[in-house]
């Protein structure tokens, strides 16, 4: 997990700004969660890469989440549970740090991305049929202007500019590269500044 006075500076900064909401009409809701870890020995985001077998955005990187389903609660619930599903982080093991802007994707997708804070010593258990492969990505390499270019795409009929990532070979790009920036933007700093 992130150290307690970081995660609480991401709290903080989110409870205090009211998340952007896009038009719901012809797209199907989703939930992603943007966790936060410092297993790998530095604060990191846990993304997943797909496998080639799932329905949509196979081989790409993304945060784990999916597609609302009727008994959750909310999006929080949505986010929680696919995490569980698709990596084996029980929501017990997670702190919810508050969220992020909605996201629309190119598949008719409307994504609300949830914040949280991994605690506990749970294993990752990647499900065969969905991931790939489970990423620990540095906080740290995210920051750095080497590893980021600029990009723009149409989404739903409109000009969409933002930053994507490279990781190694792979480049994280789209819904889940516009959630990152967000993140980045409003969270980054309190990664470097709680290490100075």
């Amino acid at each position: 997990m992130a150290d307690d006075a970081t995660a609480q500076m991401i709290r903080t900064i989110l409870a205090k700004r009211e998340p952007q909401t896009l038009p719901s009409e012809g797209k199907r809701a989703a939930g992603v969660l943007v966790l936060c870890s410092s297993r790998s020995g530095s604060d990191s985001l846990i993304l997943t890469k797909r496998t080639s077998r799932v329905e949509h955005h196979k081989g790409e990187i993304s945060f784990a989440g999916g597609a609302v389903d009727p008994e959750d609660d909310d999006m929080t619930a949505t986010a929680l549970r696919e995490t569980h599903e698709e990596i084996g982080i029980p929501p017990s093991d997670v702190d919810v740090l508050g969220m992020l802007g909605q996201v629309a994707t190119r598949t008719g997708y409307l994504i609300s991305p949830v914040v949280g804070n991994l605690r506990g010593d749970s294993a990752f258990l990647a499900n065969p049929y969905e991931v790939d492969t489970i990423l620990e990505i540095p906080v740290s390499h995210l920051l750095d202007p080497q590893y980021s270019q600029y990009e723009e795409n149409r989404s739903q009929g409109e000009l969409v500019s933002y930053n994507a990532y490279w990781y190694g070979t792979d480049l994280i790009w789209g819904a889940t590269a516009r959630i990152l920036t967000e993140f980045l933007r409003l969270a980054g700093h309190c990664f470097i500044n709680n290490k100075v």
